[in-house]
């Protein structure tokens, strides 16, 4: 039925909720009867997820037809039990559920047709045209629990979502629910509904997401303790440094997911790619801060001031980085001033350039018949000129890996340093951007070719210089036998 007071087809209308294949019930099967129908591995697996919701499962297959699973399953679990006879019309009477698994579609149709006319709902494993409920994959931290669903059409995607879905719940989630459980009826009573209320459950859910802990002992005195004191009132945020890696958002570490996942405030910088940025929490505040060679940026003073005020707002903020926090990137200037405030900070780390260099090629930067030392240099100074005090013999040696960082600008006079401290003309270098994105660019040469190969790349991207005899290392990305760099260029 229409209403009369909505004008129909008006192109202007949104949608509340779009439509939906099925709907999504989570049903209470405590103490309920249900019938399973069949004696296989796929019959058994539903059999024990039943059960473990409390339901009384009774289970009708001839005693041959019974899998081994079943018959562990009937001797461990006194809810499941075992009628040696095939199912019959009779059965349904007060069935919250029944469940089949057929081999023919004549079979799954009379099932299907009993328990339609006995009112029970049913389900035919694998048979989605005799279904009127189905399963989701399901990820378990009951009291909280996700179910997916593809309709029936996918079910290996509904199980590749699961996987993914796990990766950001922590096992720990399911003793935080229960907590949540056990205290909430006194947290109402302590805290009227509405901004008191909300900033408590705001605060737990933090502490829940914190770290992959289960509750402390005494965690549920210090709830309540803290509801009836402060009634609810928020108290200082935290900051957290999370290393975005080089671009590929896949490269994330499942904390640095988490931490995108539960932040209010997102300090970013102008490297983080766009696919990273889409894992954080959507009702999240995001601010730009990159500072980037050459181009007006945001004063580091500023970052460090906007992470404190909203710190100290209860807000939780991710100062997100690219590459490694802990590597070139000020996090010891974040780190000291934050301290200086009183503000908690953990750290994150990410997945460092030289490292993403050395994975995209395939070749290992302490290859012992090449390197026994690793450097990573930054390759310009706050005064954007070389660094004062590098060791440029060191770094000539020829058993030292070196990866110079944000070098681009300054590749000329490196290779011309490293060379006049004694490190060979011909000693391999390779020069990467936008490592593990859609625009990476990789060069492979010699040390005298460097300034001219990086002039002609260009410095609008962050270049990254490997230095050293590791590069003569084949890889997985390797010049073609024509000698020619722009096969390595194009295929890298």
């Amino acid at each position: 039925m229409t209403s009369p007071f909505l004008p129909q087809n008006d192109p202007s209308r949104t949608e509340r909720v779009a439509p939906l294949a099925k709907l999504p019930v989570f049903w209470g099967l405590e103490g309920k009867r249900v019938i399973v129908a069949g004696g296989s591995e796929g019959a058994a697996w539903k059999a024990e997820l039943l059960a473990a919701c409390g339901a009384n499962v009774d289970v009708y297959c001839p005693d041959e037809e019974l899998c081994d699973t079943f018959r562990t399953l009937v001797a461990a679990d006194d809810r499941i039990r075992h009628y040696a006879h095939c199912w019959h019309i009779g059965l349904f009477d007060h069935a919250a559920l029944a469940l089949a698994d057929c081999e023919t579609d004549e079979e799954a149709l009379a099932f299907a047709c009993a328990a339609r006319a006995a009112g029970v709902p049913y389900n035919v494993i694998d048979k989605p045209a005799y279904c009127q409920f189905q399963f989701g994959s399901i990820v378990n931290r009951s009291p909280v629990i996700v179910s997916i669903s593809t309709d029936g059409a996918a079910p290996i995607l509904g199980q590749a979502i699961r996987r993914r879905i796990e990766t950001l719940l922590p096992p720990a989630l399911k003793q935080w629910a229960e907590l949540a459980q056990s205290v909430r009826g006194r947290v109402n009573e302590t805290l009227a509904p509405g901004p008191a209320r909300r900033s408590f459950w705001e605060r737990f859910v933090n502490r829940a997401f914190s770290g992959n802990q289960p509750p402390a002992d005494g965690e549920e005195q210090s709830l309540l303790h803290h509801a009836a004191t402060n009634g609810g009132a928020a108290s200082n945020g935290r900051v957290t440094l999370v290393g975005a890696g080089p671009g590929d958002a896949e490269l994330l570490t499942l904390k640095a997911v988490r931490a995108l996942q539960s932040a209010d405030v997102i300090l970013f910088d102008d490297l983080v790619s766009p696919d990273v940025l889409e894992l954080a929490r959507r009702e999240a505040k995001r601010m730009l801060v990159g500072k980037r060679g050459g181009r007006e940026s945001c004063k580091q003073d500023d970052i460090n001031e906007m992470m404190v005020r909203f710190a100290k707002a209860g807000k939780r903020v991710v100062r997100l980085k690219s590459g490694d926090p802990m590597i070139f990137g000020r996090a010891g200037e974040e780190i000291a001033r934050l301290a200086d405030e009183g503000i908690a900070v953990d750290v994150v780390p990410g997945i460092t350039a030289a490292s993403a260099m050395a994975a995209t090629l395939g070749i290992s930067l302490t290859h012992r018949d090449h390197a026994q030392s690793l450097r990573l240099v930054t390759g310009h100074s706050r005064h954007g000129d070389l660094p004062e005090g590098l060791n440029w013999n060191d770094m000539a040696n020829p058993s030292v890996t070196t990866v110079f960082y944000m070098g681009g600008r300054m590749a000329a006079r490196i290779a011309q340093n490293m060379m006049a401290a004694g490190m060979a003309a011909a000693t391999p270098v390779v020069v990467m951007t936008s490592i593990t994105r859609a625009d990476q660019t990789a060069w492979r040469g010699c040390l005298a070719e460097l300034g001219a190969a990086v002039s002609d790349i260009g410095v609008d991207n962050p270049i990254l210089i490997g230095v050293g005899s590791a590069f003569a290392q084949p890889g997985i990305l390797s010049v073609e036998e024509d000698g020619s760099e722009e096969h390595f260029r194009a295929r890298a």
